[in-house]
This record gives C-alpha cells, sequence and structure tokens, in this order.
C-alpha cells in the first residue's frame, strides 16, 4: 500500500503527458504533421468563423429582385427589377451616430493635430447644412452635431468621401481593439502621425506597436505578429453597396413559408409586410407610424398629445422597430450613402447581364499597391499604405477585365453610344454617389427600399447620413457554421418583427 501511494504521483504524471501526446492532425495530401517544428512547421487553424464585428448584424445571402416594388412616380425607370444574389455580409443594425463621430473625430485631432491640422479640418460635418432662407433651422447649426442630446441622433453633413474615411478609420480602431485584448498589443494612446496602428501597414511589417507578447511561431519555436492567415484581424469597414443595402432593407426571410422551402409568400413594398407605413397588428400599437417621414405637406411628426414618429427632424437610431435581420431606420430617419456610382441603366438594360446579377456593384476603379523594386514603399505620411490606380495598359492583357477605370462600362463609355455631358444635358456625373432609403423630409413613395437617388460624392445634406457593412469570409450558411460573437452583437435570423 506504502508503495501504491509513493508511485501515485508517478502514476498520474505518465497518465497526464500520456494524455497530452495524442494523434496530431496530419495533412490529408501529403501526410506531414500539421503545427510541428520538426516536420516543417506549417501552420493549420482550428479556425470557428468570423466573430461580428462591434454594432455589426450578420445578414444572410441569397437571392432577390432588385429595383423598384412601388410604383414609379418620377418614371425615371432607373431601377428597373431584375433578379440578383448577393452574397453574406455584415451590416450595422444602426446609422452612424453623432457620437460614434464625434470619437472619430477626436481621435483624428489627437494624432494629426500638431503636423497634419487638415486632417481633422477635412473630417469635420458640414452643419450650415441646416441652413434654409425661409425657415429657422439656426439652432440645428450648433446644437445637432455638439450637444449631448443628440449623441444618439444618426450624423448628417458628411459626404461620401469623408463616410469613407471614416470606414478606414473604424477599421483600424476595431483590429487593434482586438490586438489588446488578446494581450499581443498593449494600449497606446501617445500614437502620433505615421506612428498609428493601421491594419494594412501592421500586416505588412510597417507597424510594430507596443508589443505586449506575440503569437508562437510554429516554424522557428519563436515569436511573430498577427499575420492575414491568422483570421484573427476583421475586414475591413466599408459603405455598404446599393445591392447589399436594398437586400437587407427588405428583409424577405421574415416572409419565408418554412425554413424547407425556398418559397417567400409575399414581397414588400416597404422594409416590413402591408402597402400601408402604419402598424397593422391588433394591440397598443396598431396604427402607429412605422418610420421617421414626411407624411404630407407640413406635417412631419403628428398632433401635439400624440406625436406619430415623435420626430421633428431625425430620431434616435433605435427607435422605431427593426426589421426581419435587426437592422433600424432602413426606411425613414436619413438617407443613407452606398458605394455605388449612379447611372440610370442597370444589369437589365445592357448586354453583359450574365456578369452582373451575382454582387452586382457600379464603382470599380482597381488599385495596386506602390512597389519600388519589387518591394512595397514605404508608409505614408499618415501610415497608410501607398497605392495607385491600375493602368488601362496593365489590364489589357487580363481576360477578366481590360480596364482599370469602370465607372462608364456599357454605360457612357465607347461601347454604350452614350455620353454624360455633365452641367449641359445631365447632372449625372462620375463623382455621382447612389442615396438610398427615404429621409425625415421625405414622402412615403421613396421609403421602398428600390427608390435610388443620387448626390455628388463630395456634397453633404442635413437628411443625408450612412452605416457601415463589412464582408462575410467563408461560409455563407448561418446553419453550417457558427462564428463567435465576441462583441455582443444580436444574432441574424429574426423573424416576422412586422406583421
Amino acid at each position: 500500500m506504502k508503495n501504491l501511494l509513493k508511485l501515485s504521483p508517478l502514476f498520474l504524471f505518465a497518465v497526464v503527458a500520456l494524455s497530452s501526446c495524442g494523434p496530431k492532425e496530419r495533412s490529408a495530401g501529403t501526410g506531414w504533421v500539421y503545427n510541428d517544428q520538426e516536420w516543417g512547421g506549417f501552420e493549420k487553424l482550428d479556425y470557428e468563423g468570423q466573430v461580428t464585428g462591434p454594432n455589426l448584424v450578420l445578414i444572410e445571402g441569397g437571392t432577390f429582385t432588385m429595383g423598384l416594388t412601388e410604383q414609379d412616380v418620377m418614371y425615371e425607370w432607373n431601377a428597373v427589377p431584375r433578379r440578383v444574389t448577393v452574397s453574406s455580409f455584415y451590416m450595422d443594425e444602426t446609422e452612424v451616430t453623432n457620437s460614434l463621430y464625434k470619437e472619430y473625430l477626436h481621435w483624428l485631432k489627437r494624432v494629426f493635430s500638431e503636423n497634419y491640422p487638415d486632417v481633422w479640418k477635412n473630417a469635420l460635418p458640414d452643419t450650415l447644412v441646416w441652413r434654409e432662407e425661409l425657415a429657422f433651422n439656426e439652432p440645428f447649426v450648433e446644437t445637432y452635431f455638439r450637444h449631448p442630446s443628440y449623441d444618439e441622433y444618426p450624423v448628417v453633413g458628411v459626404n461620401w468621401l469623408q463616410a469613407n474615411d471614416f470606414c478606414q478609420w473604424r477599421t483600424d480602431r476595431v483590429n487593434e481593439m482586438i490586438l489588446i485584448e488578446k494581450g499581443i498589443l498593449n494600449l497606446n494612446p501617445e500614437q502620433r502621425d505615421a506612428d498609428n496602428f493601421n491594419t494594412e501597414a501592421y500586416l505588412l511589417g510597417q507597424y510594430q506597436g507596443s508589443v505586449r507578447k506575440n503569437l508562437e511561431d510554429k516554424s522557428t519555436g519563436g515569436e511573430r505578429a498577427v499575420r492575414y492567415e491568422d483570421g484573427i484581424l476583421l475586414p475591413a469597414y466599408r459603405l455598404p453597396t446599393e445591392a447589399e443595402w436594398e437586400y437587407a432593407a427588405l428583409a424577405l426571410l421574415g416572409n419565408m413559408e418554412s425554413e424547407l422551402h425556398e418559397n417567400i409568400t409575399d414581397k414588400r413594398l416597404y422594409p416590413w409586410d402591408g402597402n400601408t407605413v402604419r402598424y397593422q397588428r391588433r394591440d397598443k400599437n396598431q396604427g402607429k407610424i412605422l418610420a421617421n417621414f414626411k407624411k404630407s405637406g407640413g406635417d412631419y411628426m403628428g398632433m401635439a398629445g400624440r406625436l406619430n414618429d415623435n420626430a421633428g427632424i431625425t430620431a434616435p437610431v433605435r427607435t422605431s422597430l427593426p426589421n426581419d435581420f435587426g437592422l433600424f431606420h432602413m426606411a425613414g430617419n436619413v438617407s443613407e450613402w452606398v458605394a455605388d456610382l449612379y447611372r440610370p441603366m442597370t444589369s437589365t438594360s445592357i448586354a453583359d447581364v450574365e456578369s452582373q446579377d451575382l454582387n452586382p456593384y457600379r464603382g470599380n476603379r482597381f488599385e495596386t499597391k506602390v512597389l519600388e523594386d519589387g518591394e512595397i514603399v514605404e508608409k505614408d505620411s499618415l501610415g497608410r499604405i501607398q497605392y495607385r490606380y491600375v493602368t488601362d495598359e496593365e489590364a489589357a492583357s487580363r481576360e477578366n477585365y481590360r480596364k482599370g477605370l469602370v465607372h462608364d462600362y456599357l454605360d457612357g463609355d465607347e461601347q454604350s453610344n452614350a455620353t454624360y455631358d455633365y452641367g449641359n444635358t445631365t447632372l449625372i456625373s462620375n463623382k455621382s454617389r447612389v442615396i438610398k432609403g427615404g429621409s425625415w423630409a421625405d414622402r412615403a413613395v421613396w421609403l421602398t427600399p428600390g427608390a435610388r437617388r443620387f448626390k455628388e460624392e463630395d456634397k453633404a445634406d442635413r437628411t443625408i447620413g450612412f452605416r457601415c457593412a463589412m464582408t462575410r469570409t467563408g461560409s455563407q450558411s448561418l446553419s453550417t457554421e457558427t462564428g463567435g460573437n465576441s462583441f455582443g452583437s444580436k444574432k441574424s435570423k429574426v423573424k416576422r418583427r412586422y406583421k
């Protein structure tokens, strides 16, 4: 008995040792062992899927009829219905708020104000958009963006170019936060000028940061920085494409007959069922307005004592009911910038329709990193990797695309026999960007997701805001891959919010 007691610690150690030496994963093609320095150190991850970034909702993609489902009251025929497919993606559940945009400006001022003050100045929203000759809106000029009462209201007065810059900043801050929370980088609020965390610069080894503990390098046994192949850092926040925005706004999964069939029972005029803008279920909410819009001439919010949408101008971003994807204000409140360049013609109007029915988008201008002697040149003075546009000569040898700039492809170029004579015969130019969704100042006809208008990318408006999107990598189906959700965003499948 005494001998058994003396041997028991050794026995336990042996059991633990044996249990930790289980079979290692091998390549199905070569038989070589993964994640082992002795076998060359090729790393294969047990990847659980893309996590959901802050404020994002995962939108499972699919096919839908893109274009107008309401009467074309303007007779522009610029949204002819056609069937397309959208890949799964992520979308902000709300519009970007004044508070979040002020956080962005605070960061820019802290990092760049000493040597590059124009970076902060160029990002400021245009608060003068509230002025009008025959209206007393002057208080909004001072209060709407700055006063804390409006913190959770959608930011307006931001043009398309500024919105894209914000998306880039948000990408870097979220990815920096991921590395800090994983204990890879230390928090460093002293970043200045080019010495600030940029996702691309970090992945390309042009930004080190204050390292706390890097990842183990299975090839050398040492440490290394995070790589793109690790799947730790998220793809870029960006503006949604027009097709993504419209698909997310319709949220037709709420009208799916059953999870066993592909049938959709009813199409939608708006992001909810029915042909009215009022709540239809028979309960205490029956008859309430479902969006923040202009009901009729001079009626922005109803009568005192019974305000219908509780907002004369914009409303806080989480008022009204979310749609069946869990997205707020996909109709009304503010119109929203999307990524697309505006053209009246759609993929049903042009010859090359088959190549444009999966993730349709107009606005590509292809880029490539700037190289010198085959190496990526040093980042710029703001800490960003330098790019240049692909020339037509470089693209000419390709089979899948032949031009670097394809804004006018089959609609304004020599192949289409059409031209856009901006300022003389049209207001459409290569700076015209699509805006979607009606605003607080629009009539109900603009609330239909298929409606589309445009504005110059360097112009802002008191009725236009934006929300961000993000590409979904890997599995398209929510049922075959369960990406982690370390930031606490809501799940995407939310059924029947409107009836």
